[in-house]
């Protein structure tokens, strides 16, 4: 059960994390008048590398970033503030936007170094003055800081679990098979089967990348002497209407981007 709530809340994080992540620099770019298109692979442009300019490099790959950072701050703020303390499974859905949101912005830039394309122009543009090294120094900086982050998050994701058993100390290791490893797993796996046979290698990677926040996570969450304060344990249930929307979410990702959608 726990599993099955977990990975529902993995898949919808991830849907609307990636649908800014690609939906901002398909907005910058008809505001820009660049023709491109959007599939599952992702968003192509059609433009040559010399009808780009400065400003149009840091406004189409720039926003997406900033959005997602602003995203990744709400949620958790929002998660922090009112919700960790009360039960039901917002909270836990919120705290994998954060990690998501997260990923995209830290994970998401070192990923991207390695196949050159999205966030990777951007500092490159902005320090680089042509060349290419600030996205790999700050590639390997955001990674590092991920992982940072990955152990500081240990006591928010207990917070978010509202299961007496798996909160137990010694039961550690069933809550990190369950509700951080196995729906990385599960979901990252039905995430790339649903972009068949258009899966790219910077998704691919982008779903890589999330090892830097989640083993650190797992680690920490093993260490911490944390037990659930309320008195009165509540059973565990699956939560068929989160696990039937995140499906529903997969489907209609593939509909609506099976064939590429065109734009200018």
């Amino acid at each position: 059960m726990l599993f099955l709530n977990a990975t529902a809340c993995y898949l919808l994080a991830y849907q609307m994390v990636h649908f800014v992540a690609e939906a901002a620099p398909v907005f910058m770019a008809r505001r820009r008048n660049i023709p491109g298109f959007w599939s599952l692979r992702g968003v192509r442009f059609v433009l040559g590398d010399g009808g780009w300019r400065h400003d149009t490099v840091l406004s189409v790959y720039g926003l997406g970033p900033l959005l997602l950072l602003g995203l990744g701050v709400g949620a958790f703020g929002l998660f922090w503030l009112w919700l960790r303390y009360r039960r039901g499974l917002a909270k836990l859905l919120l705290l994998w936007l954060a990690f998501h949101a997260t990923n995209a912005v830290l994970g998401g830039l070192l990923a991207d170094t390695v196949t050159q394309s999205g966030t990777w122009y951007v500092p490159n543009w902005l320090l680089g003055g042509g060349g290419t090294w600030p996205s790999t120094v700050l590639g390997l900086l955001f990674a590092l800081l991920q992982i940072l982050l990955g152990f500081l998050a240990a006591i928010p994701f207990l917070l978010a679990q509202d299961s007496h058993t798996a909160l137990q100390f010694d039961k550690r290791f069933q809550l990190v098979a369950y509700t951080i490893m196995g729906p990385w797993l599960a979901g990252s796996g039905l995430l790339m089967l649903s972009r068949l046979p258009q899966l790219g290698l910077n998704e691919v990677l982008h779903f890589t990348t999330m090892v830097l926040l989640l083993v650190p996570l797992a680690l920490g969450c093993q260490q911490e002497f944390f037990n659930e304060s309320e008195a009165l344990p509540y059973p565990t249930r699956v939560a068929w209407g989160l696990v039937a929307l995140a499906l529903l979410g997969l489907l209609a990702w593939r509909l609506a981007l099976g064939a590429p959608v065109w734009f200018r």
